[in-house]
């Protein structure tokens, strides 16, 4: 039985508007798929949803066995459809769907690798397709794909994707997977003494490309990928054990992933996820620290919102995890909605 709960009103003119989830588990996904539905999903098998634009969030009902189920990433495709998935070791790696608006629940499918963690997933809706990733077993990255809109899946026997010792994808954001608009898709990856970013050639078949994000240590390395277009793309992330580090945290390419550039104003801190908002032309990233913003595809950025004004919220553009505009998410329930006015310019009217 749906749970509703009452959000509150967001503090004026902050970026971030705060809203009331009605829960403390830490939220990892989220997914707003427009006309005000939105999904949002974290820990001890939490998954929200609102009809209408967040004013009120929902709390769903667990799918069975699904408690203590961590989940990291969701994909839904309208106000009653969504599927989503958890992160865990083996068969703690699990997908869920629901088809009546998380009235009642069914186990899609299981990790079949006892040693494998699920880091990812994307699916799309139009094309039917659907990929999960997850980290290597047998020294490879894994791949699963759906061609049905994720009913079923299957292991994908891909080339190129030979991963070093301590090597894994991050499962912070449910963004460590990237499909660009020509439908080549990009796998973002750290943990190990170079971080790198494994780029689809041609279809079963990855070139490992070096990106120029901090490196060295299993908590450091690409967190979250975002394309525009046919050939750019975006890439944050750095050392989430190190989050006030800026050198290292974002990475830009413009010939679709062949070659990566280091930012030349990095954002103000490790970053978890990464979006980009085509109306007002600008990326945005977030992070434990603060909100990042970029106009001229990731080459320079600058915080959203560097003076506060005294009557907001001291906390309200920082703590952050994962990204769908306008809505974000992050620990002890923490959900907000962009400010329709944040991303204007300083002398808009």
């Amino acid at each position: 039985m749906l749970l509703a709960l009452v959000s509150e009103c967001g503090i004026a003119h902050a970026q971030w508007e705060i809203e009331n989830s009605g829960t403390t588990s830490d939220l990892r996904g989220i997914a707003n798929v427009g006309g005000g539905a939105a999904w949002a999903s974290g820990t001890n098998g939490t998954v929200l949803r609102t009809e209408d634009g967040g004013y009120l969030w929902q709390s769903c009902s667990i799918p069975p066995g699904a408690e203590h189920l961590d989940f990291r990433g969701i994909q839904a495709f309208d106000a009653n459809t969504a599927i989503v998935m958890s992160s865990g070791k083996g068969d703690l790696s699990r997908l869920y769907k629901t088809t009546d608006g998380c009235h009642t629940w069914k186990l899609v499918f299981t990790n079949p690798d006892k040693d494998g963690f699920w880091d990812a997933i994307f699916i799309n809706q139009w094309a039917s397709d659907g990929f999960i990733l997850g980290d290597p077993v047998s020294g490879a990255f894994v791949l699963f794909q759906s061609d049905d809109t994720g009913k079923t899946w299957k292991r994908i026997r891909a080339t190129g994707l030979t991963a070093q010792a301590q090597a894994g994808a991050f499962a912070a954001s449910n963004s460590s997977i990237a499909v660009s608009e020509g439908d080549w898709f990009v796998i973002g990856t750290g943990g190990a003494d170079r971080t790198f970013v494994y780029r689809e050639e041609t279809y079963s078949s990855f070139a490992k490309v070096t990106v120029p994000i901090v490196a060295g240590k299993p908590s450091a390395g690409v967190f979250s990928l975002q394309g525009r277009g046919s050939y750019r793309m975006v890439a944050v992330g750095g050392d989430y054990l190190d989050p006030d580090r800026s050198a290292g945290t974002a990475a830009f390419t413009r010939d679709g992933g062949s070659v990566w550039h280091a930012a030349q104003t990095p954002p103000h801190g490790f970053r978890s996820a990464v979006a980009y908002d085509p109306d007002a032309k600008t990326w945005i990233t977030v992070g434990p620290n603060g909100t990042d913003i970029s106009t001229d595809d990731g080459e320079n950025w600058r915080a959203l919102h560097p003076d506060p004004a005294s009557h907001e919220l001291p906390d309200a553009d920082r703590d952050w995890n994962a990204l769908s505009l306008p809505f974000v998410v992050g620990p002890h329930g923490r959900i907000g909605k962009l400010n329709p006015h944040a991303l204007e310019k300083p002398n808009a009217k």
